[in-house]
């Protein structure tokens, strides 16, 4: 059976969760969401193999109001986008959030588990895993 290569984030919450995704596209950086994954679900945001080594995640915990972010920052929207570019995000009427950076090597797909336990890396204590498969 072949795998299944794509960019997967599961939520091992008991919440709702808002994701959005940022890479380098051939013109540049994108950031894109939001993508809204239920408590105990995974969804696909990136389909087939993946193109960048590097992919960037920010997510919502949509009812308690937490975040899992990083300290790369790009910008975001209150509704579904698609952002060209990673400056001026005030400016351009977006807002800025931190990004978690996921360096997924030669692997052709990979997948980000967003939990309620470990350090503190956001909402309640929250942590992202990445694991990849080639």
């Amino acid at each position: 059976m072949p795998a299944h290569a794509d960019f997967r984030v599961c939520n091992a919450t008991q919440v709702l969760v808002g994701v959005a995704i940022g890479y380098r596209a051939q013109a540049g950086w994108v950031s894109e969401g939001w993508w809204h994954v239920e408590a105990s679900a995974c969804k696909t945001l990136i389909e087939g193999p993946l193109s960048s080594r590097y992919y960037y995640l920010y997510a919502e915990d949509a009812e308690r109001g937490g975040r899992w972010e990083g300290p790369i920052s790009m910008c975001v929207a209150d509704r579904e986008f698609k952002i060209a570019g990673t400056s001026d995000c005030f400016a351009r009427g977006f807002q800025r959030a931190g990004f978690q950076e996921y360096d997924t090597g030669e692997q052709s797909s990979w997948m980000v588990q967003l939990t309620d336990e470990g350090p503190s890396a956001g909402a309640a204590g929250a942590t992202i895993t990445g694991t990849g498969t080639r």
